[in-house]
């Protein structure tokens, strides 16, 4: 049989560990075509098949499983060793972070900060998944969440708050119903923690026994609301674009802390990184001057 490729085993790794074709893609930079390519050529050359789909993404199968425990862990050790081999660029800073909040907060902030530090490289990572600092060649992190992830610094840059949302299209539609009734008698959509119920037990009112439509995905949530399907539970961070384009408009002044923030999160090693500390001052600046919603 020979050796096994290594893009080949990395694909399958990546796609076992992530649980996700799309996500392990994203990860490897790669289309989910070329991934999907990589792990037919392996399943075949094995003859076995060790990954299967399932309603959440791909499952290992018994034989996946077994060779995923097999090299897995010499597969990283190999990534160590290589990244601990390529000499660091000292003045590049690689940062991973959400789509959402790379489209909703930081991109928008990027040409004053590239134009005062023009010999800064900043290579963005957008993707979902937690960044593993062992593994991966990932300077920071921008992620949600509590702020408590072991090994790891974490320096909370503001808390998030949820608020009611709809187009002036939808609400222009129903213009004749009293502000009062406007969430009882306006459509809804389901957002991904089903925060509703929560939301009319502090305001006040009924959650109704269904919505016109739900998403597992809060930047389709907020798309979906600025189309005018119906009124989305936002995360105002993350809507501030559509907002402050007048594609989506607050419904009332109350707000609901969303429960967690958005964090700065680090490794150890990345302290002694030459420009981490003027990334790292630049984000929290401009943290600081983000308006509290």
């Amino acid at each position: 049989m020979g050796r096994l490729p290594l893009d080949q085993v990395e694909a399958f790794v990546t796609a076992a560990r992530l649980g996700n074709l799309t996500r392990a893609a994203e990860a490897m930079h790669l289309t989910v075509s070329a991934l999907s390519h990589r792990m037919r050529q392996l399943e075949e050359r094995l003859g076995q098949r060790l990954l299967a789909r399932g309603p959440r993404g791909v499952e290992l199968t018994v034989e996946g499983r077994r060779l995923y425990d097999a090299v897995s862990a010499p597969l990283d050790a190999i990534g160590l060793a290589l990244r601990r081999a390529t000499p660091r660029n000292d003045r590049s800073i690689t940062l991973s972070l959400i789509p959402s909040m790379a489209t909703a907060w930081l991109v928008p902030r990027l040409p004053a900060f590239l134009a005062a530090h023009p010999d800064l490289g900043l290579s963005l990572q957008s993707s979902t998944h937690v960044v593993d600092f062992e593994r991966e060649p990932v300077d920071m992190a921008l992620r949600l969440g509590g702020g408590r992830w072991p090994g790891v610094h974490a320096e909370l840059l503001f808390n998030e708050w949820i608020a009611p949302v709809a187009s002036p299209a939808l609400l222009q539609k129903h213009r004749d119903v009293p502000a009062a009734q406007r969430l009882a008698k306006l459509p809804l959509l389901g957002d991904p923690a089903d925060r509703w119920k929560e939301w009319f037990a502090h305001a006040g009112g009924r959650a109704p026994a269904h919505h016109v439509a739900h998403f597992d995905d809060t930047e389709t949530l907020h798309q979906a609301a600025a189309e005018g399907v119906g009124v989305a539970l936002a995360r105002l961070t993350l809507a501030e674009p559509l907002l402050r384009a007048g594609r989506l408009v607050l419904l009332g002044r109350r707000r609901l802390p969303a429960g967690f923030g958005h964090y700065l999160v680090y490794p150890e090693r990345s302290l002694s990184h030459p420009a981490f500390a003027t990334v790292r001052a630049w984000i929290l600046e401009q943290a600081a001057a983000t308006p509290s919603r």
